[in-house]
């Protein structure tokens, strides 16, 4: 990948720079699985040192909307060190510092039998008076000459990162930064509008510079609460959307575009069935896919799943099978509300004459709080002496706020639903910071008589049409 002409000099003079910025959050990088998400890079070499101006894109590549990968190459001029093979192991740890990192080049290249050349980094090595005491030290114990050599290093679009692509082919002076989840094989981005004329660019970028990333998308809308889904496109990739990933080490397969599914909540779902015991009972009434249902099945749990979206109905049936917990979990396909007033409220009274944990998850942010109403009187009459209640359930209910005190607020409407103050009496927990003043709430209590039971049994009302948010969170 590099073509080396080596001339022995005794200064070089650091190459042409070019307006670095402190700070981007990167487009590219290797995600882990089931995250992946946006993160935070600098143009800086491992070991944390400045950014790099080793590279200056060509001018003809601002404004590209059809990548065209050679139009990246240069030719580029980087210093080494002529070192005897048998203390190069040495020296390198020694320079580490100062050596040169990037990606698809070899910092140790072949000289002869008898020596290797050690590339370094130009920005800080522009003579040999830039390197430290430590580093002067270490060269003249191994024996290695204080010398510099002046190699011409050709660099091409496969040695660049995703942010270095994109900063020089959008306008300049305009924010190249953009968040993308990673699921699966597929990569979702939330392009920004200056971005969209470049959107197949940065979609095949993306796609370049993430191992095992086959497809691109891009959200063209919000989420619809019905079925907690987006309409998207695909700007790279073969389109595939029936993704396989992994979260808290169990397997998981959907159709991506047709299903809801959000890999920054996998630290929550961890922590609430940390929270669950053999035995228990655990109620998910939106329960998408199954990442609270499938790990509380498989904690040995005996669990009931509903989700109003036939699709998630279906991929969660699946993933019971993938998981092989079927004997441990029922599925359900209906409204949230029809969920609670059946099966919940059938399932229920002999669970509280019981003594092991009843858990109901409610995990629709934008319209879960306003689900509590259902829990108001749903088990009629309260049961005499001799049919006492030895558990009440324990709710675990998401909502977002955009308030002050987020948690003051959630605890308002919690209660306002219920009809009770749940002042006192439940726990709050900070999910995730969804927006800039917009927090990710749970909400945890225990659904007392007061609220299961009253003096009049209720026939179950007709279903109201689902309900629609108008906006949910970014992905």
């Amino acid at each position: 990948m590099a073509s080396i002409m080596l001339r022995t000099i005794t200064a070089l003079t650091a190459p042409r720079r070019v307006n670095p910025r402190t700070l981007c959050q990167s487009l590219c990088g290797a995600l882990k699985a089931p995250v992946i998400a946006a993160h935070r890079a600098t143009m800086s070499d491992p070991e944390g040192g400045g950014e790099s101006s080793l590279y200056t894109p060509p001018p003809e590549v601002r404004g590209m909307i059809s990548l065209d990968r050679e139009a990246f190459s240069r030719t580029v001029t980087v210093p080494a060190l002529r070192v005897q093979k048998e203390v190069l192991g040495k020296l390198v740890k020694s320079l580490k510092k100062v050596a040169l990192h990037l990606p698809g080049v070899k910092r140790v290249l072949e000289d002869d039998d008898k020596h290797r050349l050690l590339l370094l980094d130009p920005t800080r090595v522009s003579s040999p008076s830039s390197f430290g005491e430590t580093e002067t030290q270490a060269l003249e114990k191994l024996g290695v000459p204080l010398e510099l050599h002046s190699h011409e290093l050709r660099l091409t679009y496969g040695n660049l990162k995703a942010d270095e692509v994109l900063r020089a082919v959008l306008p300049e002076g305009q924010d190249v930064t953009s968040g993308f989840s990673r699921v699966g094989h597929v990569a979702h981005l939330n392009l920004r509008e200056h971005q969209l004329p470049y959107k197949n660019l940065i979609g095949q970028v993306i796609m370049d510079k993430n191992s095992g990333v086959t497809c691109v998308v891009n959200k063209t809308n919000t989420i619809d609460s019905t079925f907690r889904t987006f309409q998207m496109e695909v700007l790279a990739g073969d389109g595939n959307m029936v993704v396989k990933v992994r979260e808290n080490g169990l397997p998981y397969e959907f159709d991506f575009s047709r299903v809801y599914w959000n890999p920054r909540l996998s630290t929550e779902h961890e922590r609430v069935v940390g929270l669950l015991q053999p035995g228990d009972t655990v109620m998910d009434v939106f329960a998408g896919v199954g990442p609270f249902a499938i790990p509380a099945a498989k904690r040995g749990c005996n669990v009931l799943a509903n989700d109003l979206n036939p699709e998630s109905h279906r991929w969660l049936s699946h993933n019971c099978r993938l998981n092989k917990v079927e004997h441990r979990l029922r599925v359900f396909n209906m409204d949230g509300r029809a969920f609670i007033r059946g099966p919940l409220r059938e399932a229920l009274p002999a669970l509280m004459k019981g003594t092991a944990g009843i858990h109901i998850v409610m995990n629709l942010p934008a319209l879960a709080l306003e689900f509590l109403d259902a829990f108001q009187g749903l088990l009629g009459q309260e049961p005499d002496q001799n049919q006492s209640v030895s558990i009440l359930p324990e709710v675990h209910c998401y909502g977002f706020s955009k308030e002050g005190d987020p948690s003051r607020d959630i605890v308002e409407r919690a209660s306002r639903s219920l009809g009770i103050s749940l002042d006192g009496h439940c726990s709050i927990h900070m999910v995730r910071n969804v927006a800039p003043n917009k927090e990710m709430m749970c909400i945890s209590f225990s659904l007392s008589k007061d609220v299961l039971f009253s003096n009049v049994i209720e026939d179950t009302p007709e279903e109201p049409a689902p309900k629609r948010q108008k906006c949910e969170e970014p992905e």
